[in-house]
């Protein structure tokens, strides 16, 4: 469509200005302004407030609401100073240049790192809590490869086979290594898979707490992990920042770079169910990455672990390598639905973005595990009052407020001198 500009009219001013006066209210109300839109992509979630800073964003279903009898896990504490640097205590983007492509990606929360060095080359709400979903099933795998004989056969049970979300297709009377188990763990975001490592591995809550020490191990402090597959539990919890280091710790171990890195593998089947009238044998099936970078052959892809809840939203972590360089990045409660093809464009766009970036241009760093660090951290108590206040600039929202207000008043006078032009023009 041709667009044709005209000179209006006193009429039509009179419109103009009319118009103009309501889009100056809704930017004075709203503060339209400050937020970018990118045709095509989900709107960006604004941060700059800290609104996540100490509790994950308020959940949309009752998958959190606790069991009868249970208590509501408090907030894990602040550490101060920050982990990996200053600039990742600001809840906004950190970049060490303008750069608006990644301003008007959909994730809350993201980051992009050097994988090898550590550097942190870009982020937003670095450090702000949301619910992992399944990209959880990392810090899992890490404590799998740390405890377990991965040759061993194992049965699966009911429970196993009935668990809620995706599944790698284990049944009845299957008998299946830990190491099988893990690849589906990685590869397919299998639930029935973690819940049989996790009975491997002690059950379920001697899981979870073998996770959530191996995280404070990692010094990934924001983490708590509530199930072992990433199912929204009450006071699940990890960040972007989390997300980056218990991936690079993962991609330390030669086994999990093996299974994250394929994108096809051929997992076993289970015999028929004679109890069940026509029943036949269920064969080995090959089974695909839910990585779709690495299924579609991005160019240097290494792998990658996607995650979906309701509650969580689109996450995902993953690694590419590019002339000599591997970039680690992370996105955190994206977009709403499962499938959109955005979701996987702004990780191209986030890796673009940081093999293009300098190391010197960091703008912090994944820490070392605590075992071997130097950097001393302290905790303080959760203060949501004073989190919710924070903003990049080291200013108060209530700042930002009174400069949205001001546009809008301005703009506003602008529209009435504009229909008082009008009025006099059409008087002519």
């Amino acid at each position: 469509m041709r667009y044709v500009t005209r000179r209006p009219d006193g009429g039509t001013a009179i419109a103009v200005a009319a118009r103009f006066v309501v889009v100056a209210t809704l930017v004075a109300v709203f503060g339209l302004l400050t937020v970018p839109a990118t045709p095509g992509h989900a709107s960006p979630v604004p941060t700059d407030h800290c609104p996540h800073k100490v509790s994950t964003p308020p959940a949309v279903d009752e998958s959190e609401v606790p069991k009868p009898g249970d208590t509501v896990p408090t907030p894990l504490p602040v550490h101060s100073p920050t982990i990996g640097g200053d600039r990742l205590a600001h809840c906004g983007m950190a970049t060490s240049s303008p750069a608006p492509q990644l301003a008007a990606m959909a994730p809350a929360g993201w980051l992009i790192a050097d994988l090898d060095s550590g550097k942190v080359l870009a982020a937003k709400d670095a450090h702000g809590r949301y619910r992992p979903a399944s990209t959880i099933k990392v810090l899992l795998a890490l404590v799998a490869l740390d405890e377990l004989d991965l040759e061993k056969t194992v049965s699966v049970t009911a429970e196993d086979y009935s668990t809620e979300g995706d599944s790698c297709g284990t049944g009845p009377r299957g008998h299946y290594t830990n190491r099988q188990l893990l690849t589906g763990l990685v590869m397919v975001s299998g639930n029935d898979c973690a819940s049989a490592l996790a009975r491997e591995l002690g059950g379920t809550e001697a899981t979870l707490t073998k996770m959530n020490d191996k995280a404070k191990s990692l010094q990934a402090y924001d983490t708590r992990a509530a199930s072992p597959s990433g199912l929204d539990a009450p006071g699940m919890s990890t960040s972007a920042y989390d997300l980056a280091l218990i991936f690079r710790a993962a991609m330390r171990n030669e086994t999990f770079r093996e299974l994250i890195a394929l994108p096809t593998y051929r997992f076993p089947g289970y015999p028929r169910d004679p109890s069940i009238p026509g029943d036949k044998d269920h064969p080995s099936y090959l089974m695909q990455t839910s990585c779709s970078l690495l299924l579609n052959g991005y160019p240097g892809m290494l792998g990658g672990k996607t995650g979906f809840t309701d509650d969580a939203r689109k996450t995902f972590v993953g690694a590419a390598q590019r002339d000599g360089r591997r970039v680690v990045i992370v996105q955190m409660y994206g977009l709403n639905t499962k499938t959109s093809n955005d979701y996987w464009d702004q990780a191209k766009l986030m890796f673009d973005h940081g093999f293009a970036t300098s190391e010197s241009d960091a703008v912090g760093t994944l820490v070392e595990p605590a075992n071997s660090a130097t950097e001393q951290t302290t905790t303080v108590a959760a203060d949501p009052e004073n989190a919710a206040h924070r903003t990049t600039s080291g200013t108060n929202e209530s700042g930002n407020w009174s400069k949205r207000v001001l546009i809008g008043l301005v703009a506003a006078l602008i529209a009435v001198l504009l229909a008082a032009a009008g009025l006099s023009i059409n008087k002519r």
